[in-house]
């Protein structure tokens, strides 16, 4: 999916925040900057002593007569609105003239014409109380995220011959040696050299349970050492690491939009200038026809003016899906964008990649049959699989445990869906699924055992087979169920042989299975499956990669899924747990359902609100519950999202 270039969007300004938005009181983060919705603690603790001064001053003029009375609304009017006059003014001369700031200063302004200053200072007052609580509530959900995945580790213990020094994890290199102490966040991706512990890894999963780390161990950063010490060879730089890469996920998970805030951005470019010139319009034409005067149609137009903006969409949507972000990533999910949120809900297939996605991706040898010494055949095929990155590479190393002659080994070459091709003492060989020997003129024996099949070959001579089996995952059959009780059709896309895939498909209960595929053929089953319907893919290889990008919402299994896979998916399964995408699924739904619920209520409100307005019935009081009290509802449904189960 295209990722879309971030423009904070900030329908109150009818057209992309930027320029003058950047000099305005707010902070510009997600949504509208001049609406309430933006950590700013400093403006919070500013504001208060503005609102009780003012509140107090509006209070006391209600007992006193002109003109002390007129001076103290006049002062609470100042004090309370001096930003948004200020900013209105600053704005119109750097072209942004229909903003927040614009409609609320002539509104109110043209309420004080009308001797109504009362109710001006009334709409000042309370879209400055709206505004404190909305950056409160909005600023809680920020602080919340954060702390959530403030995974960040701020320095590593690196070992050196003179001792420990501590540094930056940016300045590590990969083969160092590093040191983590009980109670500190593991900062690099790394295998464990010696030590054994328990390491918190929910930031990352969302699983509650820690898990153990020995020696041999793979331990990702923003792990947290629980028990002893732990020495740790360091496998990746920290650009290319998990905590690197999952903040990265977050800080751009606001730059892909859904189309439902494309949608609002559109809305407001359009709607405000629409209701501006409706305004003018109620101030002007009625009063030529009806009799009535000028100040009668001018105050109708002024309440239409204040119920007409429109911050309760650009606050609450974009913070809907914020907070639903949020809300998955507390559980282990990474979900890239708002566009991701609105593809889940229109899922209508899963399809699977096998082995690391519905199996576990350890593989182990159980059968070894050969033309001859099976301890020279392993030699040679853990050798051949020396350089490989598919698990079934480690399985054969683990099981032949004897020292590799990289001198002896030469003209690698990985053959994407069917296996190796190298040259070996000088002698050509290929080790592989049948596929690849009948590409060079072999044909090997039936087989006798189950699991993934690797032939070898030497010189275009059959030498023998290793049978390498893969345990199904515990979760894998629970989450089929759960997609299949959801009405979506399941099918598993695999490489292996027939065999070995309808075992596990029919274990887990997929409705399709489809074996013996090579990368471009999972790509034309996808196409296949996207002609009917959306289709979410998961798969954790490098051959994934580009049916991720193809599929609807490509999903990766974070914690073995290649680099490649995880940047071509549109979601990341840290406990690379398939139980986690109907989990996804259902969040996504909900987060739906409550954007949706604040579009319809605040555009009914409105609306409503706005007709009564323009026909007569309408007071600033309700003008002001439809503008700044909508905002307000709005701002904390879209909350709910972020504590959804």
């Amino acid at each position: 999916m295209a990722h879309d270039h971030h423009e904070h969007s900030c329908a109150c300004h009818a057209q992309h925040c930027s320029g003058a938005a950047h000099e305005h009181t707010h902070t510009h983060e997600a949504g509208c900057a001049c609406c309430a919705g933006h950590e700013h603690p400093a403006r919070e603790k500013a504001l208060v002593p503005r609102l009780v001064f003012g509140g107090a001053l509006f209070i006391c003029g209600y007992f006193f007569e002109d003109p002390l009375s007129w001076f103290l609304y006049f002062a609470a009017y100042l004090l309370l609105g001096y930003d948004v006059l200020f900013y209105a003014v600053k704005n119109l001369f750097k072209g942004f003239v229909l903003d927040e700031n614009f409609l609320m200063s002539i509104a109110t302004i043209g309420a004080i014409i009308i001797r109504s200053i009362p109710e001006a200072v009334a709409v000042m007052l309370f879209y400055q109380i709206g505004e404190f609580f909305s950056d409160r509530a909005v600023a809680r959900s920020k602080k919340s995220i954060s702390d959530l995945m403030d995974i960040r580790p701020e320095y590593a213990n690196l070992i050196l011959d003179s001792g420990t020094k501590k540094v930056a994890p940016e300045e590590v290199p990969v083969g160092a040696v590093i040191a983590v102490l009980p109670g500190e966040k593991v900062p690099l991706d790394g295998e464990v050299l010696e030590g054994c512990s328990f390491l918190d890894t929910s930031a990352l999963t969302g699983e509650s349970v820690p898990r153990q780390a020995a020696p041999g161990s793979a331990v990702l950063s923003g792990s947290i050492n629980t028990a002893s010490l732990l020495k740790i060879r360091v496998t990746k730089a920290y650009k290319d690491s998990s905590v690197s890469k999952i903040m990265e996920l977050l800080q751009n998970a606001q730059n892909r939009k859904s189309n439902s805030e494309r949608f609002i951005t559109v809305f407001a470019k359009r709607y405000t200038p629409i209701v501006v010139g409706l305004a003018l319009l109620i101030a002007i034409i009625p009063p030529l026809f009806t009799g009535f005067d000028f100040s009668t149609w001018v105050y109708r137009a002024l309440i239409f003016l204040v119920v007409s903006c429109p911050c309760a969409l650009v606050v609450s949507v974009p913070l809907g899906f914020f907070a639903g972000i949020g809300n998955a990533s507390k559980k282990g999910i990474l979900i890239k964008g708002s566009e991701t949120i609105e593809a889940l809900t229109k899922v209508q297939a899963v399809a699977f990649d096998k082995t690391g996605t519905i199996t576990k991706g350890v593989f182990e040898v159980t059968a070894i049959r050969c033309n001859g010494v099976k301890q020279e055949f392993l030699n040679l095929l853990a050798h051949a699989e020396h350089y490989s990155t598919h698990p079934i590479g480690t399985a054969v190393a683990n099981v032949y445990q004897g020292q590799i002659d990289e001198s002896r080994i030469s003209d690698y070459q990985e053959l994407a869906g069917k296996g190796i091709s190298v040259r070996i003492d000088g002698k050509q060989v290929w080790a592989g699924n049948a596929k690849l020997m009948a590409d060079n003129g072999i044909v090997p024996p039936s087989v006798q055992d189950s699991g993934s099949i690797v032939f070898v070959a030497v010189e275009h001579q059959y030498y023998g087979y290793a049978a390498v089996s893969d345990s199904i995952k515990e979760d894998s059959r629970e989450a089929v169920s759960a997609l299949k009780q959801a009405g979506l059709y399941t099918v598993m896309l695999t490489g292996d042989i027939r065999e070995t895939a309808e075992r596990v498909g029919q274990a887990v209960g997929v409705h399709e299975i489809r074996a013996e595929l090579l990368p471009q053929d999972k790509v034309a089953c996808v196409k296949k499956i996207q002609a009917s319907s959306k289709l979410a893919f998961a798969g954790d290889g490098i051959n994934d990669a580009p049916v991720l990008a193809y599929a609807d919402v490509g999903i990766a299994m974070g914690g073995v899924g290649s680099d490649s896979a995880i940047e071509a998916a549109d979601m990341v399964i840290m406990s690379d747990s398939i139980a986690k995408i109907p989990e996804a699924i259902r969040l996504s739904k909900k987060t739906m359902r409550i954007v949706w619920q604040n579009i319809i209520f605040a555009i009914g409100v409105k609306v409503f609100v706005m007709l009564l307005s323009a026909l007569g019935f309408s007071t600033m009081w309700m003008a002001i519950f439809a503008d700044v009290g909508v905002t307000f509802l709005a701002v904390l449904n879209s909350m709910r999202a972020f504590y959804a189960k």
